[in-house]
């Protein structure tokens, strides 16, 4: 759990050049997603972090009109401090339903890989040079040339939505598996992220287009 709050303080202190939706799954017995209060829960130990994130994907939801709040507004931060046990998470939930929350959206990272991507120009089979020593002194650049390649990381990050009030069976809404690459600054990875949930949840009929 520690490994997943550190990964998502990197990745939302950071932006992506792209973000992809990988898989996504919808409860079939919701057919329109609309809570009394919407609780959104950003997993990360970093507080700037968390208060952005949360903050745009409650106004996302606001300008729906879905009742969302930001966790960081509503869960004590002594709360999030240490590793809880069960029970303890359940009496927090239970104080959540009865402050009106029967809804909650929770973003968290689930694994990062390395990557390697080679410069353009050197994935065809090249018939120019017939000569070993001009095809040693053309491609030394994979020793020498710092810019042959570069190395990123993709995050592969997992949202989903619960419902608190209902049983164990029937509580997930929807969750999505989303890969982001390349970070590279907090607010456009916030926005870029933001607007592929958002888009996603409408395309699959959850909330009314804006």
């Amino acid at each position: 759990m520690k490994n997943i709050i550190l990964l998502l303080g990197i990745i939302m202190l950071s932006g992506c050049s792209s973000i992809r939706v990988v898989d996504s799954w919808k409860n079939e017995d919701v057919l329109f997603f609309k809570p009394q209060k919407l609780l959104v829960v950003g997993v990360t130990n970093n507080l700037t972090a968390r208060k952005i994130f949360e903050s745009r994907l409650k106004e996302e939801f606001q300008k729906r009109n879905i009742n969302a709040f930001e966790s960081s507004e509503i869960i004590d931060v002594s709360f999030t401090d240490s590793k809880k046990t069960e029970e303890e998470i359940n009496t927090m939930i239970q104080g959540l339903s009865e402050k009106g929350f029967d809804a909650i959206i929770i973003s968290a990272v689930k694994g990062v890989d390395d990557k390697r991507n080679y410069s353009r120009g050197y994935y065809t089979i090249d018939y120019r040079w017939r000569r070993f020593g001009r095809y040693y002194y053309y491609y030394q650049d994979i020793y020498y040339n710092p810019d042959y390649y570069n190395e990123y990381k993709i995050y592969h990050v997992e949202t989903s939505i619960y419902n608190i009030n209902e049983n164990d069976d029937k509580s997930l809404i929807w969750v999505g598996a989303l890969d982001l690459v390349d970070p590279q600054g907090i607010y456009k990875t916030v926005d870029d992220y933001v607007v592929v949930i958002i888009n996603r949840l409408e395309e699959e009929g959850l909330i009314t287009r804006h």
